[in-house]
């Protein structure tokens, strides 16, 4: 008979010990073939798991999956798996690091937070002309989502928004309209695809909560990710693009998503700036996680 595999599942940026993004994670699975962590992935059902081997030069290294595919990063996977390492004991407070496909970044454990490393901001806008090479792209973009030039924000654009994963920002004119959103999954995906994103991140600054920068959402079909309630690797290079183009003061950010999902999972991300001379060399994208269950899967 086949050992069944363990898998941890941990809610990440969760909003006082509710709701969040649940991970799946996989302890030492230094043995474990491409295949097969794809296998347990698409076994798990969760948006990304977590595969956590040894490393020989960083703390551990972790390798993320959807359901149909390896991914680079994985913000909310990557807080799940250190704050259960650090419950379990193999990391304490202060500096650790991952390994990762795309390089090493740095953890941070901060009482109840883990953090993690993301690198210097890229950007670039979509028109609705055809100056930056994207015919027809934009009102494709607005189509797929079931909005119009009306829905946006007076005077922003769309963006490609890139921290190590690259999404669409849509500034979007308010709650009600970001609740509204209608996403036609086949042409988000046909657009991620050509574009090289993982997914839509819409987004408004009429928040729930004062103390917030943004209310989001994220859809990632490409991905197999049909909305997600935190996305980690999104919200950081999104607060870099409120304070480098939309002039909202830093250096720390909360961004709420997860509140307009059906059912709803509110979630939390807190994203630092590192500001340099009016540069973003780096930022700390964390929050807090917490282990619901383990479960058990066969391959």
């Amino acid at each position: 008979m086949v050992k069944p595999i363990e898998v941890h599942i941990v809610h990440a940026f969760t909003q006082e010990n509710e709701g969040g993004n649940p991970a799946g994670v996989v302890l030492n699975a230094d043995s474990y073939t491409t295949e097969q962590k794809l296998q347990i992935a698409r076994a798990v059902g969760l948006s990304e798991t977590a595969f956590v081997s040894n490393s020989d030069c960083a703390t551990y290294k972790l390798e993320f999956f959807t359901p149909n595919r390896q991914i680079a990063h994985c913000g909310h996977a990557t807080v799940a798996t250190f704050s259960l390492l650090r419950e379990l004991g193999k990391v304490s407070e202060g500096l650790c690091s991952k390994q990762t496909i795309d390089g090493n970044r740095d953890i941070l454990i901060k009482g109840e937070l883990a953090f993690m490393q993301q690198s210097t901001p890229r950007y670039q806008s979509i028109s609705a002309d055809d100056s930056d090479g994207f015919a027809n792209l934009y009102e494709r973009i607005l189509q797929s989502m079931g909005l119009t030039e009306h829905d946006l924000l007076r005077d922003r654009l769309p963006s490609i928004i890139n921290t190590g994963n690259a999404f669409l920002a849509i500034p979007i004119i308010g709650r009600e309209c970001l609740a509204n959103i209608q996403p036609d999954h086949e042409e988000i995906g046909n657009i991620s695809e050509e574009l090289d994103l993982v997914g839509f991140y819409p987004f408004t600054l009429d928040v729930q909560d004062n103390s917030h920068a943004a209310s989001t959402r994220m859809f990632a079909p490409r991905y197999g990710i049909g909305e997600e309630a935190a996305t980690g690797t999104a919200a950081g290079p999104l607060a870099c693009l409120l304070y480098t183009q939309y002039n909202i003061p830093g250096p720390t950010f909360q961004i709420e998503q997860g509140v307009l999902m059906e059912p709803a999972s509110p979630s939390l991300i807190k994203v630092e700036l590192e500001i340099h001379k009016g540069q973003i060399p780096s930022l700390m994208v964390g929050g807090r996680a917490r282990v619901a269950k383990t479960m058990a899967v066969r391959i």
